[in-house]
């Protein structure tokens, strides 16, 4: 007994404790595992397959409705901006009219070049929140100057703006098409997309619940995910899914008009009240003296407000909006990408992107926009919410664009929808967008300390940074830069105001130094690098390649 108690404490040898077998994987004990994916595979059409012309016509019917559908959604970005700035310029309900019918006529021009010359993904080009701040410094200078009347105000700080936006639009030309944009974005990979597609969306978060909890009626933001639980239950769910957006907008559009069903006895009060509330919320949708003051047929024109006006102090605020608007627009264009079933733009698809979008702000500033363009980001979820790829669909978009532009009177019955409508919406897209975002990282080692630290500290400084400076900034554009030199502090006030700018810079900067050499596998850079040149991948030719190609009009369904 002694002697087997005493050879049982003794250490095993060596030999025996080298070929003691590994511990469990317990990654491999828990359930199926999913390899990475370079495209979706639940979307009812990509980028090719649009839904035809050929086939029957309740095809064509849904092409349009969906082209509707991101008409509808990129209007109430266009209406806010300028029912926020117009009257602070000087401008009466008119102008505020004339300004909206600019800017959905330019998002339409804007859009076809990008479609089909630019990246030819399907992704609306928009008014920008970028330009807002140049924009209130200009009208901070106008305020301190005597003017006969309001409306020589409003008409020299539309001269000043088209000025600073012709201005600035080189400063895109030249980065776009000189391929500087693309060389810059040959440092991104993985790690550095993934926050910048993800605060492209989180970024947003003020014009979504915000938004719903401050105006009307809360329960507007309830109507968005019943529209996506019911369509499972229609014959044809992927139709019926295509339309749910229009389903919610329905729905919270009858909450508006309860007199529909409360027409009797006393309750007439109480809906003539709360009609009454509801219209005393609508400072950002259109009132009666807008829809009255619309012009019946006006096409917008070049200098419809006069000769530009340049002035060096304001154009150099203006050129950091416009490198501002480039940054969002490169997170928008990954998103889009993603969601269309395409590959990821290589470089020299950037850089052309990048010089359209420039030639797109030359063209704001002479036809009179109010604010640059940028690559719609509510758009973008959009098709991720529809599960609807397709450039067709949304170059048929801007025919609805041209429409309501030029026929006023038609657009002000779809531009009075209220605003916290259109915030319920946002709450869903910006929210697809973010996840698309989050993505990206099954491409790189998830696994990886070095991956969660430039991750993390690119999510976090991008959100932290913006809201700082947006916080800290007057309603007359102050923000919190203020130094001597006003050009100077209207660059650094709207370049760190904007999360992709500052997820981009931060992101950039801490994959490219940090062991980035001796961490190319686990940056995903293999996986990355073939996109990046024309040759790399077949695809890269295939979707973004010029010009276009008859089989790409085919009718193809996508499985």
């Amino acid at each position: 007994m002694g002697e087997t108690a005493h050879n049982h404490q003794q250490p095993p040898p060596p030999q025996a404790a080298a070929a003691a077998p590994p511990p469990p994987s317990f990654a491999l004990s828990r359930g199926p595992t999913w390899t990475p994916a370079e495209q979706l595979q639940q979307l009812q059409y990509c980028i090719h397959s649009n839904p035809s012309w050929l086939e029957k016509l309740n095809f064509t019917a849904e092409t349009c409705l969906l082209a509707f559908e991101h008409y509808i959604v990129m209007l109430g970005t266009t209406v806010l901006i300028a029912r926020n700035l117009v009257p602070r310029m000087g401008g009466d309900p008119g102008d505020t009219a004339r300004v909206i019918q600019t800017l959905l006529f330019m998002s339409g021009i804007n859009t076809l070049l990008q479609t089909i010359i630019g990246t030819r993904l399907p992704t609306v080009m928009g008014p920008s929140y970028a330009f807002v701040l140049p924009v209130l410094s200009i009208m901070r200078d106008y305020n301190n100057e005597t003017f006969s009347n309001e409306h020589d105000r409003f008409v020299d700080t539309m001269r000043t703006i088209q000025g600073s936006l012709i201005v600035s639009s080189f400063a895109n030309i030249i980065l776009g098409f000189s391929k500087a944009w693309g060389n810059l974005t040959r440092f991104f990979s993985p790690i550095t997309v993934a926050p910048v597609v993800c605060v492209v969306g989180l970024g947003l978060f003020m014009r979504g619940f915000p938004q719903v909890s401050s105006l009307v009626e809360m329960k507007n933001i309830g109507n968005m995910p019943p529209s996506e639980y019911q369509v499972n239950y229609m014959k044809n769910h992927s139709i019926w899914r295509s339309q749910s957006l229009m389903f919610a907008a329905v729905f919270e559009l009858s909450s508006l008009f309860p007199v529909l069903t409360t027409m009797r006895g006393s309750k007439l009060n109480r809906v003539a009240a709360q009609t009454d509330h509801i219209l005393c919320h609508l400072p950002h949708g259109i009132r009666l003296d807008y829809l009255s003051l619309l012009v019946r047929v006006r096409v917008p024109y070049p200098f419809q407000w006069g000769a530009p006006i340049f002035r060096a102090s304001h154009v150099f605020g203006m050129i950091g909006a416009a490198l501002v608007s480039s940054a969002e627009s490169t997170g928008t264009f990954f998103a889009a990408a993603r969601l269309a079933g395409a590959t990821h733009p290589p470089a020299h698809v950037l850089s052309r992107s990048i010089g359209l979008q420039g030639v797109s702000l030359l063209l704001d500033g002479i036809f009179g926009a109010a604010v640059g363009t940028t690559a719609s980001v509510e758009n973008v979820g959009l098709l991720g919410l529809t599960h609807v790829g397709s450039r067709r669909v949304v170059q048929i978009s801007t025919a609805f664009m041209f429409f309501f532009s030029i026929f006023g009177k038609f657009g002000a019955l779809f531009a009075s929808i209220p605003l916290p409508i259109f915030a319920a919406i946002y709450c869903v897209l910006f929210g697809i967008v973010a996840a698309i975002g989050i993505s990206f990282i099954q491409f790189s080692n998830n696994n990886s300390m070095r991956n969660h630290y430039v991750l993390g500290l690119a999510l976090f400084l991008g959100i932290s940074i913006p809201q700082y400076f947006i916080s800290n900034t007057t309603g007359d554009g102050h923000g919190p830069v203020r130094t001597g030199g006003g050009w100077f502090n209207d660059i650094l006030n709207t370049l760190f105001s904007s999360p992709p700018t500052v997820a981009m810079i931060v992101g950039t900067l801490l994959d490219s130094t940090l062991e980035a050499r001796q961490t190319i596998n686990d940056r995903g850079i293999p996986w990355w690098k073939p996109f990046q040149s024309r040759k790399g991948d077949v695809r890269t030719d295939e979707f973004y390649s010029l010009p276009l190609r008859i089989n790409e009009w085919m009718p193809t369904r996508f499985l």
